[in-house]
């Protein structure tokens, strides 16, 4: 039927209302409890006016052309001309194999699986771009791991999702999606426990305060730990946990969003998906700022420590958070495996998609287009090949690539930058990070979508949107060439009299702690009252240390090489804090340089 006012030219039947039967409806024309105003297939006339007997050019459905059925019986309702799709011998309810309660049905709605998928998405977002990145640092200090090793264990992820991809799409995309989906999210909490595991395998961390060892004339010698490279093979099992993270979020975000898209109407798909999608966004922002408040707490519970979050050698309880998500997920695994493989009622919409694509002159795409085509995994070379004749295709893929690149060094290595430019702790620069990625990344994604949506672009106009983004945010990387000058640090930026330092060279001993006998194992940073920072208490040559804290830190007396006035002045433990008044320069330009990387996402 051509109808001027319903979606995509075809006519909808409305789930009608029997709970008021009318003896006068059925000579109007229409079904029981349509709404005046509207005709048979629930869409507003186009004139606006009622639908009245007298069957008008406009009210192209006034006749009941869909077909109802009595109350008895299920409804099956269907315009002509809308393919249906046989649904006999398929499971629709949502259950375990044969355990279908009637209670778990409530939940069988294209509204009940994007609540889930929904949580799904916010966990993995908050594991993996979240907690991963907050807690970088506490892991190279507790595991003696380098920046490159931390690099590898956060790209395994990266490296998983790239092996898994084109496998779980191609096979999923024909299989039981939910199933994909809820094994999935099982195989990301295993990783997430997995994660947490070292932290329960291998001794108690044993962090000294430099008060015992540090102060001149004091007990040097420091018991050793254990060998550090027993540790550092740790990075293995990290390696394995980001590895499973990788694994299951892989059908998350390709099948998710088209499980989504195929069992709502045409013109909700945007609006559940940007749900989904900010879900997943939310998910990072949590992490950075539930991660920084776990670093507050010590590592191992429930021990008295004499060191502050402050100090160096502070490593907070950064497992707390693996051992929650990992948990969530196996929960929230069970209720995504219940779903059937399609929803009830998705029939209605599997409607004709408007095709924008690039069309070959060999009309290869036509092959593509046949329902057979992609069942069997001979067909995976001909996609890939069709793909790679699409060259607008080609080069977005390329641009997110590159835009991805900058995301992943950013979110991964951000906090850590902060940290070393502005003397903060792994603590504070972990929220100061989630402030800065919850409204540039969250609010550029909605922004996004936003604004393809109130100017109506389509394909030309979207990708200069993406264009001009992409510049902005790339104008904004070179605020990177202003940095904050080093921390002064005797004997090793500057000589303890305040000369420069010859050919960079560290040379820690000079005439006022020769006889301290300090030791270079034992680096415990603390800030002189002439602004210069040391490297433990014994090379400032400090001979006693208070018994009061000031500001919650420890202060070191009689240092020798703290010049202040002809007396020897005096110490407090942690770094000296950065002057540098280039922060909300810097901080304002890393937001912009996020906010215009995702604001070309949704586009």
């Amino acid at each position: 039927p051509q109808n001027s006012t319903g979606e995509n030219g075809f006519c909808f039947a409305q789930t009608l209302d029997f709970s008021r039967p009318s003896p006068h409806a059925s000579e109007a024309g229409r079904p029981f409890g349509t709404p005046n105003g509207q005709d048979a297939c629930g869409t507003p006339l186009s004139n606006g006016t009622t639908s009245s007997g007298v069957p008008s050019p406009s009210d192209s459905c006034a006749e009941p052309l869909c077909s109802t059925t009595t109350p008895g019986e299920e409804e099956t309702q269907f315009c002509e001309g809308i393919k249906y799709v046989s649904s006999e011998g398929e499971e629709l309810a949502c259950g375990w194999g044969g355990f279908t309660p009637g209670c778990l049905q409530l939940f069988n709605t294209s509204k009940g699986v994007l609540f889930f998928l929904c949580v799904a998405s916010f966990l993995q977002g908050m594991t993996v771009n979240g907690f991963i990145n907050t807690v970088i640092t506490s892991i190279e200090r507790r595991f003696d791991l380098r920046s490159y090793q931390s690099g590898l264990i956060a790209s395994s992820y990266d490296i998983a999702a790239c092996v898994c991809l084109t496998f779980v799409s191609y096979f999923g995309g024909n299989g039981h999606k939910p199933r994909w989906l809820g094994w999935g999210v099982l195989v990301m909490g295993l990783g997430s426990l997995l994660f947490a595991l070292p932290h329960f395998t291998t001794g108690q961390y044993e962090a000294h305060s430099a008060a015992e060892v540090g102060i001149c004339g004091g007990n040097q010698s420091l018991p050793c730990a254990q060998a550090a490279s027993s540790l550092s093979s740790y990075r293995f099992v990290f390696m394995l946990g980001q590895f499973l993270h990788g694994m299951g979020a892989t059908p998350l975000y390709t099948l998710g969003v088209t499980y989504l898209d195929e069992n709502v109407k045409t013109n909700y798909s945007p609006v559940y998906i940007a749900v989904f999608y900010t879900a997943a966004i939310l998910g990072p922002a949590a992490g950075y700022l539930v991660g920084g408040m776990f670093l507050n707490i010590y590592t191992e519970i429930g021990r008295e420590i004499d060191i502050a979050p402050e100090n160096t050698l502070w490593v907070g309880a950064w497992w707390i958070g693996f051992l929650g998500a990992g948990a969530a997920s196996l929960l929230i695994s069970i209720p995504i495996l219940g779903y059937p493989q399609r929803l009830p009622g998705s029939q209605r919409y599997i409607v004709m998609r408007v095709s924008e694509a690039h069309q070959l002159k060999d009309g290869s795409h036509k092959k593509a287009s046949d329902p057979d085509f992609g069942k069997t995994v001979k067909d995976l070379p001909r996609s890939v090949l069709l793909l790679l004749k699409n060259p607008t295709f080609i080069f977005l893929c390329l641009a997110g690539a590159t835009e991805a690149t900058l995301i992943a060094g950013m979110s991964t290595f951000g906090p850590k930058f902060l940290e070393s430019q502005f003397s903060l702790s792994a603590s504070e620069a972990a929220t100061f990070f989630g402030y800065l990625v919850v409204p540039a990344g969250g609010g550029g994604t909605f922004l996004g979508g936003f604004l393809v949506n109130k100017f109506k672009l389509r394909c030309s106009g979207i990708i200069k949107l993406c264009l001009l983004c992409t510049v902005s945010s790339l104008l904004a990387i070179f605020i990177f060439f202003i940095h904050c000058p080093n921390m002064p640090m005797a004997g090793v930026t500057q000589m303890y009299e305040g000369s420069a330092l010859p050919g960079g060279h560290l040379n820690l001993t000079a005439a006022c702690n020769a006889k301290c006998g300090c030791l270079q194992e034992t680096y415990s940073p603390v800030c002189g009252s002439d602004d210069i920072m040391y490297y433990s208490p014994c090379h400032a040559g400090c001979r006693k240390v208070s018994e009061n804290l000031r500001n919650g830190k420890k202060v070191y007396y009689e240092c020798s090489c703290i010049e202040k006035t002809l007396l020897p002045g005096h110490a407090e433990a942690g770094k000296c804090t950065s002057s540098c008044a280039k922060r909300p320069l810097l901080l304002f330009f890393m937001f912009v340089v996020i906010l215009f990387t995702f604001l070309s996402s949704i586009p």
